[in-house]
């Protein structure tokens, strides 16, 4: 089972009621980070992937979260972030909560085992409604009943709308995972389109983000802004190139900062992960 630690000397198991958890939970990865409330600080990141194209079981996920020295400890605030590509947007104006399986339900059809969760997306006044694992539920209910859920389209969110008002034209991101991706394209400072898509190669996300640039009518794109699993010269990056100017890796920004550990790291990868705390309701 591949591992990834990222930790600073100050870090001390003994002090987590000072820390603040965020926690990136699915059968494709766990993921999580630890924020030093006192000096807001960035201090230890871990990482759990199975390995190379398998999942998780449920039982392999309580097992880790059962045996890391970390993922039990009381902390000051816990977040839980999914990345699931199964979420829909309805406006708040519109949304009632006795419907919200029906909403979803428009959009995905039928999904079993599925619990559907609800987060407000003050910036776009529209509640998100998303989709989990219902036994990968109960597991991280049961282990943290006071942490807050968050879809990570929510904490994406709270960072392009501060980064797209920095601009004058179209702002688009597009955030990698490992089977699926999410693409927004904002224009004069509204969201104008937001959806998530599998893809098998990396041409197949190539191919969407030209074609949305194409039938979107937002004219010219001159950057695009990425985040997630996706790196400077890697395959992605080298064809985007051949259709837009700039490629913008996003940097987590916030009341935070990171230790020096994090230096070599590519922050970008983590953006949902380190940006939760800017964006808590």
């Amino acid at each position: 089972m591949p591992l990834t630690d990222i930790f600073d000397e100050t870090l001390d198991i003994n002090s987590t009621s000072d820390y603040v958890l965020v926690f990136q939970a699915g059968y494709e990865e766990l993921t999580f980070t630890i924020l030093d409330a006192v000096r807001n600080k960035y201090i230890f990141l871990r990482s759990y992937t199975p390995d190379e194209k398998i999942r998780f079981s449920p039982d392999e996920v309580r097992e880790i979260i059962e045996k890391d020295d970390f993922l039990l400890k009381k902390y000051r605030k816990t977040f839980i972030l999914s990345a699931t590509g199964l979420f829909t947007m309805v406006p708040a104006s519109l949304y009632d909560p006795g419907k919200k399986d029906l909403y979803f339900k428009l959009n995905h059809g039928n999904v079993e085992n599925h619990s559907i969760l609800n987060n407000m997306i003050q910036e776009a006044d529209s509640v998100l409604l998303y989709g989990i694992s219902a036994p990968l539920h109960e597991n991280l209910k049961s282990h943290y009943p006071s942490a807050l859920f968050y879809h990570q389209v929510k904490p994406l969110f709270c960072f392009m709308d501060k980064e797209m008002r920095k601009l004058s034209g179209p702002y688009l991101h597009v955030n990698i995972e490992n089977d699926s991706f999410c693409m927004a394209l904002f224009t004069d400072y509204s969201l104008r389109y937001l959806n998530s898509f599998p893809y098998r190669n990396i041409t197949d996300i190539v191919y969407y983000i030209l074609n949305v640039i194409r039938f979107s009518g937002a004219g010219e794109i001159q950057s695009i802004h990425l985040s997630g699993s996706t790196e400077r010269f890697d395959e992605l990056t080298s064809l985007l190139t051949l259709y837009i100017k700039s490629i913008l890796f996003a940097a987590p920004a916030g009341n935070f900062s990171f230790s020096y550990v994090f230096n070599d790291t590519g922050l970008h990868r983590y953006l949902s992960l380190f940006t939760a705390v800017n964006c808590e309701s």
